[in-house]
């Protein structure tokens, strides 16, 4: 089964396809950040505008990559949720118009199902059970995945999702849009003890999150600064990044205590950060489970994932609901798992 993914969600346009017998054939993504950047955030608008641009013409160079044309498709699988209302509604109806003019099955896939499933387009990859960590930017979550929609959730932010900390605070320490990666960078050249911050929640017995705390600590720490030079910014910056670290890690660490599961799978934008990896490869070293992430390129919003993600459900013989929308809020738990009797 040939399935073209359609991801816009937010600020990148996605598109892939992907052979449920060959893999993954072709994907193409165009990142919005240059255009962002200038006002320091994500424009709703101008975003559904660019995605209006180029959907088409990424559709057309991933066909072409693979060899492949529209008549090829078998299945057409697009975001349909959560995100932006109008960034979600381009890759909604061009999804929803190809498989109209195909005649072909379409469905509309949760976005941070994608991401769950990601790493299991990486080689070597998990099999199921496993407890996943997702902590994409708005998004911080804990998961025990036995299947394909059968997610139960352990824990959950109760505030700042670890994505957004990341960008607030590297916003009070003025690295600009999109912060999280700039911080990360800048955190490689400071020093981590040179500055205390709080790990909210890292002994609280359940297996939720609360960053808002380390975020505020920041902000009264860079109010102290008599100077905030180069240096001072890159040493809080790997404090707040040690913090972070070592909460995630730990929680990740209670739910496969907890749970019993030998394997863990990180998703999500967060997933791509260096110190994150060491401090999990480590603490799997020691403990001796397994740790899976997606290859970097698809810790990002991409196509690929919404491509296998429908591929996946629609090898349980599920097809979509048959009537076009999108769910700009949808809960994660609200997905079950698809009997294919």
């Amino acid at each position: 089964m040939l399935v073209l993914g359609i991801e816009t969600s937010c600020d990148e346009s996605g598109v892939a396809l992907y052979d449920s017998e060959q893999g993954l054939l072709a994907h193409q993504l165009h990142t919005q950040m240059a255009m962002h950047a200038e006002y320091g955030g994500v424009v709703p608008e101008l975003a559904s505008r660019d995605h209006i641009r180029r959907i088409l013409p990424l559709t057309e160079a991933c066909l072409k990559s693979a060899g492949k044309t529209l008549r090829d498709i078998d299945a057409i699988a697009y975001t349909e949720g959560p995100g932006l209302a109008g960034a979600l509604l381009v890759g909604a109806s061009v999804a929803n118009a190809l498989a109209f003019a195909l005649d072909k099955p379409v469905i509309g896939i949760h976005h941070l199902e994608g991401h769950l499933l990601s790493p299991l387009l990486a080689t070597p990859a998990p099999t199921f059970p496993f407890i996943a960590l997702l902590v994409s930017g708005g998004h911080s979550q804990l998961m025990e995945v036995t299947g394909v929609g059968q997610y139960t959730l352990l824990g959950e932010t109760l505030d700042d999702a670890a994505g957004e900390a990341f960008d607030k605070t590297a916003k009070l320490l003025g690295l600009g849009y999109p912060g999280g990666p700039a911080l990360s960078r800048l955190a490689e050249q400071g020093n981590p003890k040179r500055f205390s911050l709080p790990r909210p929640m890292l002994h609280s017995p359940d297996l939720d999150f609360s960053f808002s705390g380390l975020k505020t600590a920041v902000l009264t720490l860079v109010r102290e600064q008599k100077q905030l030079d180069d240096s001072t910014r890159a040493d809080i910056c790997a404090a707040f990044q040690e913090a972070m670290v070592e909460v995630l890690v730990a929680k990740s660490l209670k739910a496969l205590k907890q749970t019993g599961h030998r394997q863990l799978v990180i998703a999500g934008g967060v997933g791509a950060n260096k110190q994150l990896r060491q401090h999990l490869d480590a603490a799997a070293s020691r403990k001796r489970f397994s740790v899976f992430y997606p290859p970097l390129e698809f810790c990002t919003d991409n196509g690929a994932m919404i491509a296998f993600a429908g591929a996946l459900r629609l090898s349980q013989a599920q097809r979509g609901s048959g009537s076009f929308g999108v769910r700009p809020r949808w809960d994660l738990g609200s997905l079950c798992a698809v009997d294919p009797t």
